[in-house]
């Protein structure tokens, strides 16, 4: 049994930021539990071809470690990868990282106010605090299809591309129109014979506008650092200015939508192909799309995009509702993530034998997305409801490291047992918040992966990202329990 003051679980920009933070503060007695071989996360995972971020990349790093010499406006998978490899040489986190660590299990020691941690290798730990930077996009989403198990290609979903997999000149089965697919189809219809697109719902997709950064920019960056906070916080404020159309005034949709329909029309020539492109639902009520070659390479001659619903898959292609066969030699998922079973099969299990899994019965739920009554000294990074349509994660990271930095000193300055939220606070906080999400633009009456199967938004943050940050910012008695201390 290893003891240690906190354990973080994952490492990509959660745990590694949590790592930083605790380093700042003088805080090293703590480990750092990833399941895999390397740090990461979904960018260490997702390799896929023409894998990108679809933030600004000076908005998606760490306000604490501005990197001059991104390449792109929107950083390819690689760069963003080696950036967070330098955070951890930066800030000196290797001796705390432990790979090939896959936590299954936190039970809360009441008598001993401990969180006992276990793995999959068999490895136990005994910490003070646990932080569970998951990640909303760890665990890819691959649909049941009737005979899959029949096909006599390979099959592979974007988040464990096969790199061993030959495409060129080959016929590829692309299942899914989402965020990935709209990335990696223009690198497959490059190189492979035909790309049959099976979509389900089309996406509303608005244009890229990516860009080189030239060296005399990411000179300009590091001799002056001033300008690269100058632009980070330019596009913060421009990409703010979005939350109206989301929430209250969901009706200027209708003009990012006409901006949707004209970059459409100006990249698919083809009538019929534009309607099958074209949504039917409100713009924003799915996660809106950004891209600049996705439509020019749908509409070329080798790429079949197919609306029909899938039948089944048969030894040697997919068969479509009409009883059509579409030949493939190879399937590829891109199809997303569970994103709404927040914690996946990690089992955890606060006071009184409760599961996160009991407690959230109903649904996800948490206060601000980080602490859960019943499970003290729990905190989750990136949890219930921090989730945005327009802006950065890392931003919301950021803000809720914050508030554990400040639970921690709360909990050692007073003398404290541990530290939970009071259960009448967290219930305020998400009776509000899902009252906000009614208006929101994400209710409007499409399904989408932001919904659980109930129909409830258990995804997404209803408003500023400001504000998120602002009832993150202090440790407020009112709203928290110190066991062992009075109030």
């Amino acid at each position: 049994m290893h003891e240690v003051e906190v354990v973080i679980i994952g490492s990509g920009f959660g745990g590694l930021g949590a790592g930083v933070r605790l380093r700042e503060r003088g805080r090293t007695d703590f480990v750092i539990l990833e399941r895999a071989s390397a740090v990461g996360g979904v960018w260490r995972d997702n390799t896929y071809p023409g894998c990108a971020c679809d933030v600004r990349v000076h908005l998606y790093s760490f306000s604490f470690f501005a990197n001059p010499d991104w390449s792109h406006t929107y950083a390819r998978q690689p760069e963003i990868l080696a950036y967070l490899e330098r955070v951890v040489t930066t800030f000196g986190l290797g001796p705390h990282l432990k790979f090939g660590h896959e936590v299954v299990d936190a039970v809360w020691d009441e008598a001993q106010a401990r969180w006992l941690v276990t793995c999959a290798n068999g490895a136990r730990f005994r910490a003070r605090f646990v932080i569970a930077a998951l990640g909303g996009l760890s665990r890819p989403a691959t649909p049941r299809l009737e005979g899959l198990e029949r096909f006599q290609g390979p099959t592979f979903h974007s988040a464990q591309w096969r790199p061993d997999v030959p495409l060129a000149g080959r016929r590829v089965g692309v299942i899914g129109t989402g965020a990935s697919a709209i990335q990696f189809v223009p690198r497959l219809v490059e190189q492979a014979a035909e790309v049959h697109l099976f979509q389900r719902t089309p996406a509303w997709i608005l244009p890229r506008n990516d860009r080189p950064i030239g060296p005399l920019a990411q000179r300009l960056f590091r001799a002056l650092p001033f300008l690269q906070l100058l632009l980070r916080w330019g596009l913060y404020w421009l990409h703010e200015a979005r939350v109206p159309a989301f929430t209250k005034a969901t009706w200027l949709m209708t003009l990012a939508a006409r901006l949707a329909r004209k970059h459409l029309e100006a990249q698919v020539p083809d009538a019929r192909l534009r309607q099958k492109l074209t949504p039917d639902y409100t713009l924003g009520c799915k996660r809106v799309l950004v891209s600049d070659d996705f439509y020019p390479a749908v509409a070329r001659p080798n790429c079949h995009v197919v609306t029909q619903p899938i039948a089944a898959v048969t030894e040697r292609g997919v068969r479509t509702a009409d009883g059509r066969e579409h030949p493939c030699d190879v399937l590829v998922f891109g199809t997303g993530f569970v994103v709404t079973d927040v914690v996946g099969p990690l089992r955890v299990v606060g006071r009184q034998g409760v599961t996160l899994s009991d407690a959230w019965r109903d649904g996800a739920k948490a206060w601000f997305g980080t602490a859960v009554h019943g499970f003290p000294n729990f905190f989750m990074l990136t949890g219930p409801n921090t989730g945005l349509g327009h802006s950065s994660m890392v931003f919301m990271i950021e803000a809720q490291l914050t508030f554990v930095l400040k639970a921690l000193e709360a909990v050692s300055s007073t003398g404290a047992r541990w530290w939970q939220v009071r259960d009448d606070a967290e219930a305020r906080f998400n009776d509000g918040l899902q009252r906000r999400l009614r208006t929101t633009v994400w209710l409007s009456g499409c399904q989408s992966w932001y919904l659980d199967e109930r129909g409830k938004n258990v995804t997404l943050w209803p408003g500023f990202t400001f504000t998120f940050r602002a009832g993150l910012s202090r440790f407020d008695r009112t709203h928290h329990h110190l066991e062992g201390v009075s109030t």
